[in-house]
């Protein structure tokens, strides 16, 4: 081990480090909601007023993100914050290949350890699909529809079986070349405010039927 590089914070657990200590246990009443999530979730707070309408909803998105990070930081940036939901997007940069090659038994042992770790600490769990997309544009070598399918079919089967919500964003947003619709993006990864404005109502609604069968 070479004692002259630098510490390097592979899951990025500083990010939230100083806002996750301010922020006070939930009171009693509270219906706390922590999203977990790439890019796709750390851009929501800026591009829709999802967040900002709703106080109790926690964004902990990080741009690039791949799920073995987010499992890394699951327990400083979900668990630690007593939420009653966590909101898990997440899957697209494994698949794009960010962290390295991940096969799709790769990425959902890794999100199914989160939710095992969720209930584990009597987190109730929404599992969302991933958007879809034809394109990388920082890989463009990658062709990501058939495996985002793929992942999906993944995700929902084991949400029926286990009895978690599964919100399906991708059958709303997809075109017909199993990309995501050119009006719901700028650059058929990220949903703009239009994207977003078909994805809060969905979540929006599945975190209230959560909560009312908590």
């Amino acid at each position: 081990m070479n004692g002259s590089l630098p510490m390097q914070d592979w899951p990025f657990l500083a990010k939230y480090k100083d806002e996750n200590a301010q922020l006070p246990l939930p009171k009693a009443n509270e219906n706390r909601v922590v999203f977990l999530g790439d890019s796709i979730t750390e851009f929501w707070s800026k591009e829709h007023f999802l967040f900002s309408k709703n106080k109790t909803f926690i964004n902990r998105g990080i741009s690039g993100q791949t799920t073995p990070q987010m499992l890394i930081r699951f327990r400083a940036d979900v668990i630690d914050l007593k939420p009653k939901i966590v909101v898990i997007l997440a899957g697209g940069n494994d698949i794009a290949g960010n962290t390295g090659l991940a096969s799709t038994k790769m990425i959902t042992d890794n999100i199914f350890s989160m939710i095992e770790l969720a209930h584990e600490n009597q987190i109730k769990v929404i599992l969302c699909s991933v958007l879809p997309a034809n394109f990388f544009y920082w890989n463009p070598k990658e062709k990501p529809a058939n495996r985002i399918i793929e992942l999906n079919d993944e995700l929902k089967n084991y949400a029926t079986t286990h009895k978690i919500p599964f919100v399906d964003y991708y059958s709303i947003m997809v075109d017909e070349e199993n990309g995501l619709q050119t009006t719901l993006s700028e650059d058929r990864v990220h949903p703009n405010t239009a994207g977003y404005e078909i994805m809060s109502p969905l979540i929006q609604k599945t975190i209230e039927q959560t909560l009312n069968n908590l």
